[in-house]
C-alpha cells in the first residue's frame, strides 16, 4: 500500500528587527549624566530606546529545525516491509531485520520498514540498528510492558514512526521499572528513544506513562502529523535537543509535571521548541511548554492549563492588603520569620514553576491562537520575549507576559483578563499589535531582575539588576486596567506613536503613570485616568502637548470626559472603567496657543473600544473648564490652568510630571497642584 507524502513546511518569521528600527536612536551620542536618588541610571532617551531594539532577537523555523524527506515519508508496501504481529504473549516476524523473543518481545537490529499490528500483554519492542533509518508503521498495535518501556529505541540513525490511516495504536507501561541502564536510569518513558524520532501519518497514538514520562527522545523529536494523546505521571513529551511540530500534528497531554519540554541546556543550538502549526491541548502540573533555550511558535491552536489554573496562583502582598495601601513596600511575612519555619518546604514551593510558555533565552510568538489559564506566568522568558503575531487570551495567577530582559510587542492581539503584573520586563517595547491588560498590580512594569527574586520579603517583586530601564511605545493599540500603576518604569518612558489608554489605579498610593527618569512624548495618543495622589504627566521637554486635568472630587467609573478644541472638534472622548480624579490626555491635535474645553458627564453615540469613543454625537455634558495651552504640559483644574510652584510638576528623576509631596513625604491633601486664577466657567451644552 502507498500513502501520500506530506508537503514540506518551511516557516520563517521576520520579527522585530524592521519593526523596531523606528524605535532606534537618531544617532545621539549622549552619555549617562548621573544617578538619581532611586538608584536608576539617567540615560538618554535615544540610548535607552536603542537598547530595547538591540535586545530583540530573530528566530526562524529553518534555523531551529530541519525537516528532510524521510520525516514526511509515510509510504510502505507489503513486498518491501517486515511484518511483525503481536499475539498476547507471543509474536511472529515475517521478513528480515527482526527477531521474536520471549513473552511477545521483539528486537529490530537492521534498518528497514517494519509494520506492527496486534497486542502484547507484557513485552517490549526494541530497536538497535546503529546505521541508517528505521521506519516503524503502527498499523493497529497495542504494546504493554509491566516494568519497562514497551517501545525502546536503543540506537538508530533515525526512527520514523508512521501512524497508519484509520488505526488506533497504544503504548503503556507499569508503575515500577527495572532499568536496562541502572546508572542512567533508562529507559524512563513508555516511548523511549535514544535516537532522533519523527512521528507522522494520520492515525492515532495513545501513550500512557504510568511510571514516569510519556514520550522521551534523547535527541530530536519531530511531530509532523497524526493524533497523539499522552498521559504521564511526570512529563508528557520530551525531546532533549529539540521538539518540533508542524500543522498536521494534534497533541493532547495530561501530565503531572511538564507538558512538553526540550531539556538540553549544555550544547549550543539545542534545548529548542519550534512549532509551525498544529493543535495542542495540554494540562500540566508544571509548565505546559518549556524550552531550556529558545522557543518559536509560528502557528497552531493552543489550550493550556497549568498548575490547576490561575485560581492557584500565589497571593501577593498587594492582594492581601499589605503595607503601602496597594503599591508600597510589603510588611515582612510573619510566617517566614517565625521560629521553626520549614526552609526546605518554602524553597520547594518557590521553585515550583507552572508557566504556560517558558524558555531560558528567547520566546518568540509569530502566530497561533492561545487560550491559557496558568497558575504562574502565562508567557515567560529568562531572556528576551517577542510577540509579533497570533491571538493570545491569557489568564494568569502571576504575570501575564514576563521577560527578565526585554519584552517586545510588535503585532498580534493580546487579551490578559487576569494577572499580577500584566506585562513585565527590564526593557519593554510596544511597537504594534493590540493589547488589553488587566492587572491586580502594575499593568506594564519596566523593572528588572528575575521572576523568582524578592525585595524586603515582598513576593513577586523584582530586583533591579542594571541601571537602564526603558518603556518605548512606537505603535499599536494598548489598553491597561490596573489596580497598581498603569504604566510603570523604573527608568524612563518614550512614546512616538500608537494609542494607549490607561484606567486606574483608584488608590492614592499609585498612579496611572509612574516613572523615575523622563517621559518624552513626541507622538501618538495617550489617555491615562486614575487617582490624583501620585499623579504624573509627560515631561515638560516633550515636543507633543499634554493636558492633565484634576477634578475636585473623584468621578464614578463610566463618567464620560470630553476634550474639545475651540471649534468644537473632539480631541478625545473617554469613559474610564474605574473611579478617577485625574485624567491626562496627549494628542498630536493639541497645539500651542490653542484654546480647549473639558466637559464631564453626558453620552455619546460613537463607537467605544475600552472606553475610548470614536465618531458619533456627544450630548448632555457639563462644561468643567476652558483654557489655553502655553506649554508642553498644561495642568488644569476646575478653576483653570494651575501654576506649579517651585519643585512641583517634576518627576522623581527630575523629568517632570509628579507634584511635589507635602510634609512627611505625603502628597498635598487634595492631591492637586496649587490653583491659578479662575479661567473657566461651568455650563451645560449639546455638542456635535
Amino acid at each position: 500500500m502507498k500513502k501520500t507524502n506530506f508537503k514540506h513546511y518551511a516557516g520563517i518569521i521576520a520579527l522585530c528587527t524592521v519593526l523596531l528600527a523606528s524605535a532606534c536612536s537618531n544617532g545621539s551620542n549622549n552619555t549617562a549624566a548621573s544617578d538619581n536618588a532611586a538608584g536608576v541610571e539617567t540615560v538618554s532617551t535615544d540610548q535607552q530606546t536603542e537598547t530595547a531594539a538591540v535586545a530583540a532577537t530573530e528566530l526562524s523555523m529553518d534555523e531551529l529545525v530541519t525537516f528532510d524527506d524521510e520525516d514526511y515519508n509515510t509510504e510502505w508496501s507489503e513486498d518491501s516491509s517486515t511484518k511483525i504481529v503481536f499475539n498476547g504473549t507471543s509474536a511472529s516476524v515475517t521478513g528480515a531485520g527482526a527477531a521474536a523473543g520471549e513473552g511477545g518481545s521483539v528486537s529490530i537490529t537492521e534498518t528497514g520498514t517494519y509494520v506492527l499490528s496486534g497486542t502484547v500483554n507484557d513485552g517490549q519492542l526494541t530497536v538497535n540498528a546503529p546505521d541508517g533509518t528505521v521506519h516503524l508503521v503502527l498499523n493497529g498495535v497495542e504494546l504493554h510492558d509491566n516494568d519497562s518501556a514497551p517501545l525502546y529505541i536503543v540506537e538508530a540513525g533515525k526512527v520514523v514512526m508512521t501512524l497508519q490511516e484509520g488505526t488506533e495504536n497504544n503504548l503503556s507501561d507499569g508503575t515500577n521499572y527495572v532499568y536496562a541502564d541502572t546508572a542512567a536510569e533508562e529507559p524512563n518513558a513508555a516511548l523511549y528513544s535514544k535516537a532522533d524520532l519523527t512521528i507522522n501519518g494520520t492515525g492515532k497514538l495513545t501513550v500512557e506513562g504510568n511510571f514516569n514520562n510519556g514520550i522521551n527522545s534523547r535527541d530530536d523529536l519531530k511531530l509532523v502529523s497524526g493524533t497523539i494523546a499522552v498521559k504521564a505521571a511526570d512529563d508528557g513529551v520530551l525531546g532533549k535537543d529539540r521538539v518540533a511540530a508542524l500543522e498536521g500534528a494534534t497533541l493532547t497531554v495530561e501530565a503531572g509535571g511538564d507538558g512538553v519540554k526540550a531539556t538540553n541546556a549544555e550544547e549550543e543550538g539545542k534545548g529548542i521548541i519550534a512549532i509551525g502549526g498544529g493543535t495542542f491541548n495540554i494540562t500540566s502540573g508544571n509548565d505546559a511548554l518549556q524550552a531550556e533555550t529558545s522557543m518559536l511558535v509560528n502557528g497552531g491552536m493552543f489550550s493550556l492549563l497549568t498548575g490547576g489554573g490561575s485560581v492557584n496562583g500565589k497571593t501577593h502582598v498587594e492582594e492581601r492588603g499589605g503595607w503601602g495601601g496597594g503599591g508600597g513596600q510589603a510588611a515582612p511575612d510573619p510566617a517566614s520569620t517565625a521560629a521553626g519555619t520549614d526552609t526546605a518546604a518554602v524553597e520547594e514551593e518557590e521553585s515550583a514553576s507552572a508557566k504556560a510558555l517558558k524558555a531560558g533565552t528567547d520566546v518568540q510568538v509569530g502566530g497561533g491562537t492561545f487560550k491559557i489559564d496558568s497558575a504562574d506566568d502565562s508567557v515567560h522568558s529568562n531572556g528576551n520575549l517577542t510577540i509579533a503575531g497570533g491571538e493570545l487570551a491569557l489568564t494568569s495567577g502571576d504575570d501575564g507576559i514576563h521577560a527578565d530582559t526585554a519584552v517586545t510587542i510588535a503585532g498580534g492581539k493580546i487579551i490578559i483578563t487576569k494577572s499580577y503584573e500584566g506585562i513585565e520586563g527590564s526593557v519593554i517595547t510596544l511597537a504594534g499589535g493590540e493589547a488589553t491588560v488587566t492587572a491586580s498590580d502594575d499593568g506594564v512594569n519596566v523593572g528588572g531582575g528575575n521572576d523568582g527574586s524578592s525585595v524586603n520579603g515582598r513576593a513577586g517583586q523584582n530586583t533591579i539588576t542594571d541601571g537602564t530601564h526603558m518603556l518605548t511605545i512606537t505603535g499599536g493599540t494598548h489598553y491597561v486596567n490596573a489596580t497598581g500603576d498603569g504604566l510603570d518604569s523604573n527608568g524612563s518612558i518614550a512614546m512616538s506613536g500608537g494609542t494607549v489608554t490607561v484606567s486606574g489605579p483608584t488608590n492614592a498610593g499609585n498612579g496611572s503613570l509612574d516613572y523615575d527618569g523622563t517621559f518624552e512624548m513626541t507622538g501618538g495618543y495617550l489617555i491615562a485616568a486614575g487617582s490624583s495622589g501620585m499623579v504624573q504627566s509627560t515631561s515638560d521637554t516633550s515636543t507633543q502637548q499634554s493636558v492633565l486635568m484634576t477634578f475636585p472630587q473623584a468621578l464614578e467609573a463610566g463618567t464620560m470626559v470630553r476634550l474639545e478644541d475651540n471649534d468644537g472638534n473632539a480631541i478625545a472622548t473617554v469613559a474610564p472603567a474605574k473611579t478617577f480624579q485625574s485624567i491626562m490626555i496627549s494628542s498630536p491635535d493639541l497645539k500651542q496657543g490653542g484654546t480647549y474645553t473639558i466637559y464631564s458627564g453626558g453620552s455619546s453615540t460613537g463607537t467605544a473600544t475600552n472606553g475610548l469613543y470614536e465618531g458619533g454625537e456627544y450630548t448632555g455634558g457639563t462644561k468643567v473648564v476652558s483654557f489655553e495651552i502655553t506649554s508642553a504640559v498644561t495642568w488644569v483644574n476646575e478653576s483653570g490652568v494651575t501654576t506649579a510652584q517651585s519643585g512641583m510638576g517634576m518627576g522623581r528623576g527630575g523629568g517632570g510630571g509628579r507634584p511635589m509631596r507635602g510634609q512627611g513625604g505625603q502628597p498635598p491633601a487634595d492631591g492637586t497642584v496649587p490653583e491659578a486664577a479662575p479661567q473657566g466657567t461651568t455650563d451645560t451644552g449639546t455638542l456635535q
